[in-house]
């Protein structure tokens, strides 16, 4: 039997971007999440989340767990608790603390590594520092959002693959949707 280890993966992703980064708030760790399942899509043609993210005005948006971040209720309920307290720029930022010690055990090699380059590059930066990351032409949330006028859209992954990629990703992704397909 296959088992989807994506929601264990969301989870623990949250909690170790929290208890490893600054100022890590909702539009932080959203950011942190569109990066690590955007990258590993571009290099393995799957997400380690399984989260679908939307072209929002200030970037890319999981908005399955928009909602969840400020009050966790569906999968991340008993993982973190949030709070609001003010911000640098006068504005309010959630604050995320964990509930529960990171697991890495449904985590690939890759994936780890992956977290903790992340961590260490945006370590110190604020949402707001993070914003030209996301919004840089030629990338996935510029695509959707500024050239094709698709706001509040699915941003779809293959944009994250460059051509001479795409067709060995998209071979990837059929094969691994046939295995789950076979053996289930």
């Amino acid at each position: 039997m296959i088992v989807d280890r994506s929601k264990d993966k969301l989870v623990n992703a949250v909690i170790y971007f929290v208890q490893n980064t600054k100022y890590c708030g909702k539009t932080k760790l959203f950011k942190l999440l569109y990066f690590l399942d955007f990258e590993h899509f571009s290099r393995t043609g799957r997400s380690v989340t399984g989260l679908e993210y939307f072209a929002w005005p200030k970037g890319p948006v999981p908005v399955e767990i928009f909602d969840e971040v400020e009050s966790p209720v569906g999968v991340l309920e008993g993982a973190i608790r949030v709070s609001k307290r003010p911000a640098y720029n006068g504005k309010t930022i959630n604050d995320i603390v964990p509930l529960q010690n990171f697991s890495g055990d449904n985590f690939s090699k890759r994936e780890i590594k992956l977290l903790e380059a992340l961590c260490k590059e945006y370590a110190d930066s604020y949402a707001d520092d993070m914003v030209e990351a996301t919004h840089l032409e030629n990338l996935p949330w510029h695509q959707v959002y500024e050239v094709e006028g698709r706001k509040q859209q699915i941003i779809p992954y293959e944009l994250a693959l460059k051509k001479s990629e795409y067709e060995q990703a998209l071979k990837n992704v059929l094969e691994d949707k046939e295995f789950k397909e076979n053996y289930k």
